[in-house]
Protein backbone atom coordinates (compact mmCIF):
# COMPACT_ATOMS: atom_id res chain seq x y z
CA UNK A 1 0.00 0.00 0.00
CA UNK A 2 1.91 3.14 -1.30
CA UNK A 3 1.67 5.92 1.59
CA UNK A 4 1.22 3.67 4.26
CA UNK A 5 3.16 2.68 6.96
CA UNK A 6 4.04 -1.11 6.58
CA UNK A 7 2.38 -2.39 9.49
CA UNK A 8 -0.79 -1.61 11.64
CA UNK A 9 1.36 -0.84 14.77
CA UNK A 10 3.53 1.40 12.87
CA UNK A 11 0.17 3.32 11.01
CA UNK A 12 -1.43 3.83 14.79
CA UNK A 13 1.53 4.93 16.54
CA UNK A 14 2.76 2.31 18.72
CA UNK A 15 2.64 0.95 21.44
CA UNK A 16 2.17 4.49 23.20
CA UNK A 17 -1.07 5.11 21.30
CA UNK A 18 -2.32 1.63 21.48
CA UNK A 19 -1.86 2.57 25.47
CA UNK A 20 -3.71 5.48 25.28
CA UNK A 21 -6.46 3.36 23.64
CA UNK A 22 -6.43 1.02 26.12
CA UNK A 23 -7.20 3.84 28.69
CA UNK A 24 -9.69 5.52 27.08
CA UNK A 25 -11.35 2.30 26.51
CA UNK A 26 -10.94 0.61 29.77
CA UNK A 27 -12.26 4.00 31.42
CA UNK A 28 -15.50 3.54 29.25
CA UNK A 29 -15.64 -0.60 30.24
CA UNK A 30 -15.01 0.28 33.75
CA UNK A 31 -17.71 2.66 34.21
CA UNK A 32 -20.90 0.94 32.08
CA UNK A 33 -23.00 -1.53 34.11
CA UNK A 34 -23.09 -4.02 31.19
CA UNK A 35 -19.54 -4.65 30.96
CA UNK A 36 -18.30 -3.70 34.30
CA UNK A 37 -18.97 -7.23 35.81
CA UNK A 38 -16.82 -8.87 33.21
CA UNK A 39 -13.88 -6.55 34.46
CA UNK A 40 -14.64 -7.27 38.25
CA UNK A 41 -10.88 -8.47 38.72
CA UNK A 42 -9.46 -5.65 36.88
CA UNK A 43 -6.34 -4.08 37.62
CA UNK A 44 -4.36 -1.42 35.58
CA UNK A 45 -1.58 -4.07 34.40
CA UNK A 46 -3.98 -4.79 32.15
CA UNK A 47 -3.96 -1.65 30.16
CA UNK A 48 -0.22 -2.44 29.72
CA UNK A 49 -0.61 -6.11 28.63
CA UNK A 50 -3.70 -5.12 26.03
CA UNK A 51 -1.61 -2.32 24.65
CA UNK A 52 1.42 -4.92 24.35
CA UNK A 53 -0.90 -7.35 22.61
CA UNK A 54 -2.62 -5.17 20.12
CA UNK A 55 1.17 -3.71 18.72
CA UNK A 56 2.01 -7.41 17.91
CA UNK A 57 -0.98 -8.68 16.09
CA UNK A 58 -0.52 -5.07 14.50
CA UNK A 59 2.63 -6.41 13.47
CA UNK A 60 5.17 -4.50 15.97
CA UNK A 61 7.56 -5.78 18.72
CA UNK A 62 6.48 -9.65 20.18
CA UNK A 63 6.95 -8.32 24.11
CA UNK A 64 3.31 -10.00 24.43
CA UNK A 65 4.82 -13.56 23.32
CA UNK A 66 8.04 -12.82 25.45
CA UNK A 67 6.78 -10.96 28.45
CA UNK A 68 3.68 -12.45 29.05
CA UNK A 69 2.61 -15.66 27.34
CA UNK A 70 1.57 -15.25 23.96
CA UNK A 71 -2.03 -16.37 22.20
CA UNK A 72 -2.30 -18.63 24.82
CA UNK A 73 -1.91 -16.38 27.63
CA UNK A 74 -4.69 -14.36 25.84
CA UNK A 75 -7.08 -16.71 25.47
CA UNK A 76 -6.77 -18.48 29.25
CA UNK A 77 -7.52 -15.24 30.69
CA UNK A 78 -10.85 -15.44 29.37
CA UNK A 79 -11.42 -18.31 30.59
CA UNK A 80 -14.51 -18.80 32.39
CA UNK A 81 -15.92 -15.18 32.07
CA UNK A 82 -19.50 -16.28 29.94
CA UNK A 83 -19.12 -13.29 27.97
CA UNK A 84 -22.48 -13.06 26.60
CA UNK A 85 -22.76 -11.29 22.65
CA UNK A 86 -24.74 -8.29 24.26
CA UNK A 87 -21.65 -7.97 26.27
CA UNK A 88 -19.42 -8.25 22.98
CA UNK A 89 -21.36 -6.01 21.01
CA UNK A 90 -21.26 -3.31 23.87
CA UNK A 91 -17.28 -3.97 24.04
CA UNK A 92 -17.48 -3.22 19.90
CA UNK A 93 -19.46 -0.07 20.39
CA UNK A 94 -16.69 1.33 23.73
CA UNK A 95 -13.76 0.48 21.36
CA UNK A 96 -15.33 1.91 18.31
CA UNK A 97 -15.54 5.09 20.28
CA UNK A 98 -12.07 5.04 21.83
CA UNK A 99 -10.74 4.32 18.21
CA UNK A 100 -12.73 7.54 17.16
CA UNK A 101 -10.81 9.20 19.71
CA UNK A 102 -7.36 8.06 20.00
CA UNK A 103 -6.37 7.17 16.48
CA UNK A 104 -5.58 8.86 13.49
CA UNK A 105 -8.12 9.89 11.11
CA UNK A 106 -7.72 7.50 8.44
CA UNK A 107 -10.73 5.46 7.56
CA UNK A 108 -9.21 2.53 6.36
CA UNK A 109 -6.92 2.26 9.55
CA UNK A 110 -9.99 2.33 11.39
CA UNK A 111 -11.62 0.07 9.85
CA UNK A 112 -8.65 -2.78 9.61
CA UNK A 113 -8.68 -2.25 13.85
CA UNK A 114 -11.97 -2.70 14.09
CA UNK A 115 -12.55 -5.58 12.22
CA UNK A 116 -9.72 -7.40 14.36
CA UNK A 117 -11.93 -6.40 17.26
CA UNK A 118 -14.45 -8.31 15.45
CA UNK A 119 -13.08 -10.73 14.39
CA UNK A 120 -11.34 -11.24 18.27
CA UNK A 121 -14.04 -10.23 20.16
CA UNK A 122 -15.94 -13.61 19.24
CA UNK A 123 -12.91 -15.86 20.01
CA UNK A 124 -13.04 -14.53 23.74
CA UNK A 125 -16.63 -14.81 23.44
CA UNK A 126 -16.51 -18.42 22.73
CA UNK A 127 -13.62 -18.85 24.65
CA UNK A 128 -15.82 -17.18 27.92
CA UNK A 129 -18.04 -20.12 27.59
CA UNK A 130 -15.41 -22.51 28.61
CA UNK A 131 -14.49 -23.07 32.71
CA UNK A 132 -11.17 -22.18 34.16
CA UNK A 133 -8.46 -24.96 33.91
CA UNK A 134 -9.97 -25.67 30.25
CA UNK A 135 -7.28 -27.17 28.01
CA UNK A 136 -6.92 -25.03 25.40
CA UNK A 137 -4.70 -27.45 22.95
CA UNK A 138 -1.87 -25.21 21.22
CA UNK A 139 -3.81 -21.90 19.86
CA UNK A 140 -0.78 -21.36 17.67
CA UNK A 141 1.36 -18.41 17.26
CA UNK A 142 -0.30 -14.92 18.28
CA UNK A 143 -2.53 -14.04 14.99
CA UNK A 144 -0.96 -10.88 12.95
CA UNK A 145 -3.24 -8.53 11.37
CA UNK A 146 -2.73 -6.51 8.79
CA UNK A 147 -3.78 -3.98 5.97
CA UNK A 148 -5.80 -7.13 4.40
CA UNK A 149 -7.01 -8.65 7.84
CA UNK A 150 -5.54 -11.56 9.04
CA UNK A 151 -2.24 -12.01 8.30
Amino acid sequence: MTGRAETLAEAVGGTEALRRLSNTFYDGVLADPVLAPVFANFSRTHIEHVALWLAEVFGGATRFTDEVGGHQALLRSHLGLSITEEQRLRWMELMTTAVEKELPDDALLRQRVMEYFDWGTKIARDVSADPVGTDLGDPGPTPRWGWNGLA
